[in-house]
């Protein structure tokens, strides 16, 4: 997101998050279309954990192909694959609960105002049991009410990571006592590679799939000046 100068009234606006088809800057490769490297990554994708008995409507299309950043993986093989690998362990082979793991995730989504990082982790983190309060208060940049300990230090964690890039060093002994010092380095590695795949996101055009609606994101304070 960025601020632009308004070229009749010379004010300062927000210019919103490119949007358009699902597409984007990378067409939607048909599985019958993929090289055979390619198809490596698609078969670990689509065979793999995250599609379970069968793929998740936010990560395929009717007739197959992939969407969000799944597609984008596809056309770098070499980078596709480890980096699929990575998110793949980062979901299901760490130490963090469902909701724990959502909860960052879906911090750094409301951050990066990343359409389909929400439209897809919104519908995991329901699964997961996340509220619709929680999820409104994420989605609005505010602390949710959590009552588990875990879950509250997790999401400030993540804030700060997001927001300052960095942890002081009261949040990083707290979480390092609270979660370990195993689990501080697993959600540091998750929320560098979930604003991995929303810079991806952004610069390809990816939106939500066609005939889904794009999350509603608060409006964005003026800038000063």
């Amino acid at each position: 997101m960025r601020w632009v100068i308004d070229p009749v009234s010379g004010e300062h606006v927000h210019e919103p998050s490119p949007r358009g088809p699902s597409e984007g800057r990378l067409p939607l490769l048909p599985p019958d279309s993929l090289s055979h490297e390619q198809r490596t990554v698609y078969e670990a994708l689509t065979g793999g954990p995250r599609a379970s008995d069968r793929l998740p409507p936010f990560m395929a299309d009717e007739s197959g192909r992939l969407l969000g950043p799944f597609n984008a993986m596809l056309y770098s093989p070499s980078v596709g694959l480890p980096l699929q690998d990575l998110g793949a362990a980062l979901r299901f082979r760490t130490a963090f609960t469902k909701r724990e793991r959502e909860i960052a995730t879906l911090v750094v989504a409301a951050h990066a105002r990343s359409d389909y990082e929400w439209y897809a982790h919104e519908r995991i983190g329901r699964r997961a049991g996340l509220t619709d309060e929680e999820l409104d208060a994420l989605r609005e940049g505010r602390a949710p009410l959590l009552a588990d300990v875990r879950e509250r230090v997790v999401y400030e964690a993540a804030r700060q990571l997001v927001e300052e890039e960095d942890l002081g060093d009261a949040v990083f002994t707290e979480a390092a006592t609270t979660l370990g010092r195993a689990a501080v380095v697993e959600l540091v590695t998750l929320v560098g590679y979930y604003k991995a795949l929303a810079l991806q996101m952004r610069v390809f055009r990816v939106g939500v799939p066609d005939g889904e609606s794009p999350p509603e994101w608060p409006a964005a304070e003026r800038a000063a000046g």
